[in-house]
């Protein structure tokens, strides 16, 4: 049973999709994210410290747990325009908890201002980054929403260029096909669309590093997968879970109910916690 929480939430945001008439500038949708998650609470004693990570910001968020031989890199979701490591400030130091390892948040370029490939050449620069003092089977890339394609398109491209790979992946409702031909899409494929078309530019939706669906997953390391039953975007995790299984990819699929997408990154519902101890327990039984 959803908690009180979630239903009020759950409320609000059918009220919101009902009298929303157009879609905000991309630059109110940033600040807009950021407000709305803004008085989410970081657990006491984690331990956050700003850097750059292959020339990017980045943001470390660790506690006295922590895994000094493992870590985490998390690429946040937005629609490859919107996110950023405040809008996802408290969900990572959870998830930190969670895992009880260092969660590094990368700050990748953003569309329109940088399309494809900006923001997966930053993802995999990163991962190659964090090579230089992890070994790869000891790093989970993570990602939710575009965040959670953009892992999968990042594994994908280290796989091509013959670079160690992550010991697993964890992907929370990812978009994995900006063609956006997901039949759970239906009356917001046109809002997808547009931000699909300001990630590709003048790329093909159906590239593998835009759409990673259509790449071939063999010898991807195992993937944890989180959805909800009825969202948007849950043809894109089932499409992509049969397609892990006829590769020989071992794959969990979570599939949540009475909840909206991405539910995970407000950490004040109990639903979210439920979530990312699942994450965790996913992390360290692979990692």
């Amino acid at each position: 049973m959803a908690s009180d929480k979630m239903k009020a939430l759950l409320v609000g945001m059918k009220s919101a999709r009902s009298q929303a008439k157009k879609q905000l500038p991309i630059a109110q949708q940033r600040a807009d994210l950021e407000s709305y998650v803004s008085h989410l609470k970081v657990p006491e004693g984690v331990l956050i410290d700003d850097f750059l990570l292959a020339g990017r910001p980045a943001r470390k968020y660790f506690t006295p747990k922590v895994r000094e031989d493992a870590t985490v890199l998390y690429l946040h979701g937005g629609g490859y325009c919107v996110g950023s490591l405040d809008s996802h400030h408290s969900f990572m130091a959870h998830l930190a908890v969670a895992c009880e390892t260092s969660i590094n948040g990368l700050d990748y370029r953003l569309a329109p201002e940088n399309p494809f490939p900006a923001a997966l050449d930053d993802a995999v620069a990163a991962y190659k980054e964090m090579l230089e003092y992890t070994n790869g089977s000891k790093i989970m890339i993570a990602g939710d929403s575009a965040g959670g394609g953009l892992a999968l398109a990042c594994a994908l491209r280290l796989k091509d260029e013959n670079v160690a790979m992550p010991g697993c992946l964890a992907l929370l409702s990812p978009w994995t096909d900006l063609t956006c031909s997901g039949e759970s899409l239906r009356d917001v494929r046109d809002q997808f669309m547009l931000n699909a078309a300001h990630y590709a530019s003048d790329y093909a939706l159906d590239t593998v590093g835009l759409s990673p669906l259509f790449g071939d997953l063999s010898g991807l390391p195992p993937l944890l997968i989180q959805v909800v039953r009825d969202e948007k975007l849950v043809d894109d995790s089932k499409r992509l879970q049969a397609l892990a299984r006829q590769s020989d990819v071992s794959v969990d699929m979570e599939v949540i109910d009475k909840a909206f997408h991405v539910f995970q990154i407000f950490t004040d519902l109990p639903e979210s916690h439920a979530a990312l101890a699942a994450v965790g327990r996913f992390y360290n039984a692979h990692i």
